[in-house]
């Protein structure tokens, strides 16, 4: 039984694009759509469906933003199963313990780019940071929908899914699942990306590597989930040096990119690793983070 996909609703711009990613996503799945709007703060304003007109100071703006929403998304994608729920607390708090019994949790994320500063909002960067589920985050760029096959997508070219794969231990399974079964359920082709140092390369930037070290750990941490997921299309890619700037370029005709981010204690709270921070800040396409031990 597919479990809910889950989405964050604030009203912005860049959470109403994620609920159009979830949507598509959730048609995919053959799997329920859960609005999930947090917190006791009012939300942004939201331009309404068909041109109606705000809501006035005294309305309920988070059950009326939920409720344009779920009928924007079920007027595109007859069939679409929706629910929509408020939760009490802290947004944060609220959206990593909801998400517990969803297959992915997605939030709209803001300000993607090189020289925007930090760029996730407090919620979305809390949430990511301790999620167990994975999050998928989506920013709002105007035209961009996945391409689903069933789905009201728009016309273009198939986008594979990306792959960001660490090698440095064993292979973190729950990435590598999540990753085929996003490809599988997509009938999309999926690119794994995985970055090494070699000693006769130093500095060589994330460039394709001619020697075959890493080409040959990377077939062999494929070779399972190649043949659980058949008719998955596979490209592997070893690059020299970092996998972030890579991932980031391929990011620009990619339907997803997929990184990892491992469970463990930091001083500071949660680690992020240098390529997952770097493909969240720079990435064009949307972005699922797994969390992994």
């Amino acid at each position: 039984m597919p479990r809910t996909v889950m989405v964050g609703l604030d009203g912005s711009p860049e959470s109403v694009a994620a609920a159009e990613w979830a949507a598509d996503e959730a048609l995919a799945r053959a799997a329920p759509l859960c609005l999930v709007h947090a917190g006791d703060q009012p939300p942004y304003d939201y331009v309404p469906f068909a041109g109606e007109a705000v809501a006035p100071p005294d309305a309920d703006r988070a059950a009326v933003m939920l409720r344009e929403v779920a009928a924007v998304l079920a007027y595109r994608r007859p069939g679409l199963r929706l629910t929509s729920t408020r939760l009490s607390g802290r947004p944060a708090a609220a959206l990593t313990e909801a998400a517990r019994g969803a297959d992915v949790l997605v939030l709209g994320s803001r300000g993607l780019g090189r020289t925007a500063g930090y760029l996730l909002g407090s919620v979305a960067s809390a949430v990511l940071a301790r999620a167990e589920r994975p999050v998928v985050l989506v920013r709002a760029t105007a035209g961009q929908r996945p391409h689903h096959e069933g789905t009201a997508a728009l016309p273009g070219p198939r986008r594979d899914v990306v792959l960001g794969l660490a090698l440095r231990d064993r292979p973190a399974e729950t990435v590598l699942e999540f990753a085929f079964d996003m490809a599988a359920h997509r009938r999309a082709g999926l690119r794994v990306v995985h970055g090494w140092s070699s000693s006769t390369a130093q500095d060589a930037g994330p460039h394709r590597e001619p020697q075959t070290g890493g080409g040959e750990a990377l077939a062999d941490a494929l070779r399972p989930w190649r043949e659980k997921f058949p008719r998955v299309e596979v490209v592997e890619e070893a690059v020299v040096g970092t996998a972030g700037s890579h991932l980031v370029d391929v990011s620009r005709q990619a339907a997803l990119v997929v990184v990892g981010r491992r469970r463990r204690p930091a001083p500071l709270g949660p680690h992020i690793g240098p390529v997952t921070h770097q493909v969240l800040r720079e990435a064009l396409s949307p972005v699922a983070v797994v969390a992994h031990d």
